[in-house]
């Protein structure tokens, strides 16, 4: 098992969609976009597309669009010749052309230029290419897999991303949800990553108490996976060999798990509770806060919207 596989584990039935997904489209060379908070997982998503396609013996070439510096970003994707500008003492060839035959995977592509994305819009609908200081276009065959943790959307609607291009890049949306959203594969990704983690660096898989798991599964994760697997790292080189409790887990993590019993503890009256007519209550409450806006009380509540819908219409609530 490699390093994406031991990551791209679990159970949830938001996570297993998106993988149903992802082995369909591998078969296939339409364009992918992949979209997740920071750390879910995004290039590993690409980088298993890319190994369960027809290209996995051609190259998959990764390029951070973040990374770059604007007045680069161009001739980094297509390539330049000789003399194109000062500085340019020989030809460059481009990432799109070292991924010929195979897989070019932009990460952060939210954060390319508007100039750029044009010309990569020409690139995706023609698959021809023109690097900086040659008079003729280039032709190749690779398969575009984007990745954002922004929202495309509001980028365009904001006029910092072009809705041609966005529209190029969502022919299959892949979405991976945060790691919150999966508690309930908290504690598979634990055992995967620890037994791995402990062959890597030779040492003893470690054991967790029940009260440590618990604590784990709770904390809200916000740098998800690549969080998950840091804390594991961690606690397997510092707690070699010993069992691991709350007190071995990250300030972080034990200081959730107290704030959390603290502002969830609800205490019924001795005289008892109409539990229907407090959750009407709640609901109006909900709907009055978010000023009747229901996805916003839905959010409140903890609810889905549809759930939420049907809450209201059970307490006959407009």
């Amino acid at each position: 098992m490699n390093r994406s596989d031991e990551l791209l584990i679990g159970q949830s039935p938001e996570f297993l969609a998106v993988q149903r997904s992802a082995k369909m489209v591998a078969a296939t060379n339409v364009t992918v976009l992949i979209s997740g908070e920071t750390g879910t997982g995004k290039e590993l998503l690409a980088r298993t597309i890319h190994r369960d396609s027809k290209r996995s013996q051609s190259p998959l070439n990764t390029i951070n669009c973040a990374a770059l510096p604007e007045t680069l970003v161009e001739s980094e994707l297509f390539g330049y010749r000789k003399g194109a500008f000062t500085g340019a003492d020989q030809d460059h060839t481009g990432w799109v052309k070292k991924a010929d035959g195979g897989t070019l995977f932009l990460d952060e592509i939210g954060e390319l230029p508007l100039a750029v994305q044009a010309k990569l819009l020409r690139f995706l609908e023609s698959g021809e290419f023109q690097p900086v200081g040659q008079a003729s276009t280039e032709k190749v065959d690779v398969r575009i897999i984007a990745a954002t943790n922004q929202d495309l959307y509001h980028q365009v609607e904001a006029g910092k991303f072009r809705a041609d291009l966005y529209y190029r890049l969502h022919v299959v949306p892949l979405k991976l949800p945060p790691l919150r959203e999966r508690n309930k594969d908290i504690n598979l990704l634990i055992s995967q990553l620890s037994q791995h983690l402990a062959q890597e660096h030779q040492l003893d898989t470690p054991q967790f108490t029940p009260a440590a798991m618990k604590a784990l599964s709770a904390y809200h994760w916000p740098g998800n996976i690549r969080e998950l697997r840091n804390v594991c790292e961690r606690l397997l080189i510092l707690c070699n060999g010993n069992t691991i409790d709350t007190t071995n887990l990250p300030i972080e993590i034990r200081g959730e798990q107290i704030q959390t019993q603290h502002s969830n503890g609800f205490t019924l009256p001795d005289s008892g509770i109409h539990l229907e007519e407090l959750e009407a209550s709640m609901i109006n409450q909900a709907l009055n806060k978010a000023h009747g806006n229901q996805s916003r009380a839905a959010k409140l509540l903890g609810l889905t919207r549809s759930t939420l819908i049907y809450r209201m219409k059970k307490f006959a609530i407009r």
